[in-house]
């Protein structure tokens, strides 16, 4: 009887401990699901802020590695583009403090100066120019809707004894697109 009663105690022992293992497996495997779960929601609120333009394909198509790729060459991107502005934004600094040795070197002796950048679908504009050169804006916006482009924005700043025209447009027909070259030499002889 002593001995009956030992293993229906050493059963019961060994019932709760396999049910707790099953339990703790339960556990983790729910936990797993979650992890799983809450990443596949970091990655697809990750590939929501990714602009469509830089996808190659849909997103619906492409994989989720795939995307992961996507975010981290747009990553390294703006990284870039954010070093290439902090450049431009010391140049700019070194023009408001006067620096003539800056306008030298950065222009030559030689003003207005312009710098068109090719943005795939859209194209930037910088035009530098003394104060006492003057020329109209909207001789510039012409020139790129004529070429085929749809100005965003146009902004203008001064520094110093200089002004700082920026301006953006988009290519209005994309399959079309903007002769660069084009707008680049008409822009040269406004200038000039």
């Amino acid at each position: 009887m002593l001995r009956a009663l030992e293993r229906e105690v050493g059963l019961k022992v060994k019932m709760k401990t396999s049910s707790s293992s099953e339990k703790s497996k339960l556990d983790r495997k729910m936990v797993e699901k979650n992890r799983r779960m809450q990443m596949k929601s970091l990655c697809l609120k990750l590939s929501s802020l990714i602009p469509a333009n830089h996808f190659r394909a849909t997103r619906d198509i492409i994989s989720q590695q795939d995307q992961l790729d996507y975010a981290a060459s747009y990553i390294t991107q703006l990284k870039e583009n954010i070093e290439k502005l902090k450049i431009r934004k010391e140049q700019a600094m070194g023009l408001e403090n006067g620096s003539n040795t800056m306008d030298t070197m950065m222009f030559g002796s030689r003003l207005p100066v312009f710098d068109l950048r090719d943005l795939g679908s859209s194209i930037e504009v910088i035009v530098i120019s003394g104060l006492q050169k003057s020329f109209m804006v909207y001789e510039i916006i012409s020139i790129l809707e004529e070429e085929g482009a749809e100005v965003v924005s146009a902004s203008y700043s001064t520094v110093g004894d200089k002004l700082l025209h920026t301006i953006h447009a988009q290519v209005k027909i994309s399959r079309v697109g903007v002769e660069t070259t084009r707008v680049c030499q008409r822009l040269q002889e406004l200038i000039n």
